[in-house]
């Protein structure tokens, strides 16, 4: 079994598996390691509505295409394992699987995108994709004349609730404290909206519904008086969690523990790029993760072909 590569990419998300189609059609030997299931975040979209060219796609559909291609070029993909160490200080990066299995490359893209912080109640689980979201713009359309929930009280969950005002009939601001931690105009836009109100100092303890979402209870912090509230769909913006937990000590990350990347998408240590949700940037979409794992690709290439040239070189 053949366990050196040219490139390793660590994650099957929307940027690897684009990553792993521009290496592996342009020859240069790819593998594509994937904890989870391939797609990545993609897969607990319903219904992707704005992907160009494409009019309407589920998003396990689209995983299981790019897969397809991916693996049609020749890309090696491996998922359901567990990345149980790495070394991608030196030339040649090791990347150990399993506890058993080592494979190597000359060059790793970290494409291991990230998630939407929960909540952490019971039903959120259930409801993901039912009723829940992470993603005004790409769900909001599906809540025309609904009602709904908002929850946060930062730039994000605020500026969000102003947009699917939109869609919705009627936006609830739930926030946990007295005060929003929001830019002022932020805050005084969505005051000003007539579809939007407040129920501050609370915060959702539980998700109901059958099928899909169809209620929420919510406990006052102060009185602990407890609320059933009936509900189209939750849009829970209260932060993002990059997957980087195991690249501390190894690569540079910000202190929202993102990974800096410069336009190349190349991160501070030789022959180590990043593309996706992992990376610092302010827009976390599907086409952006696309943009990212081809700039990634190309430039992997681009390194990996110098390398070849310098080997040419040294033999002749």
């Amino acid at each position: 079994m053949n366990n050196h590569f040219d490139v390793i990419v660590i994650g099957a998300g929307a940027a690897g598996l684009t990553a792993g189609i521009y290496l592996s059609r342009a020859k240069v030997s790819t593998l594509i390691l994937n904890e989870g299931t391939v797609g990545g975040q993609m897969v607990l979209t319903h219904e992707i509505a704005n992907y160009p060219g494409v009019e309407s796609i589920s998003g396990y559909e689209l995983a299981r295409n790019m897969k397809a291609q991916a693996q049609k070029f020749g890309c090696v993909i491996k998922s359901n394992i567990k990345i149980s160490g790495m070394d991608l200080t030196g030339e040649i990066k090791t990347v150990e699987v399993d506890k058993k299995y080592t494979y190597t490359s000359n060059a790793v893209i970290i494409a291991t995108g990230g998630r939407s912080r929960a909540i952490g109640v019971p039903g959120e689980d259930v409801f993901k994709g039912k009723g829940i979201s992470y993603c005004a713009t790409c769900d909001g359309d599906f809540f025309q004349d609904k009602k709904i929930i908002v929850v946060g009280g930062g730039n994000s969950a605020l500026e969000e609730a102003v947009s699917l005002t939109k869609y919705a009939s009627k936006v609830t601001i739930v926030h946990q404290f007295d005060h929003f931690q929001a830019f002022e105009h932020y805050v005084e836009e969505a005051k000003n909206n007539p579809k939007i109100d407040f129920i501050m100092e609370s915060k959702i303890i539980e998700f109901k519904g059958d099928e899909r979402l169809t209620s929420v209870t919510i406990e006052d912090q102060g009185t602990k008086e407890i609320i059933e509230k009936e509900i189209d769909g939750v849009f829970i913006f209260i932060g993002y969690v990059p997957n980087t937990e195991k690249l501390e000590g190894i690569i540079e990350l910000n202190d929202w523990k993102e990974i800096i990347v410069d336009k190349n998408m190349a991160t501070n240590v030789n022959g180590v790029y990043a593309a996706g949700d992992s990376i610092a940037k302010r827009y976390r979409q599907v086409t952006t993760a696309v943009a990212d794992g081809t700039i990634a690709a190309l430039s992997a290439a681009e390194f990996i072909n110098n390398i070849k040239k310098e080997k040419l070189l040294l033999e002749s």
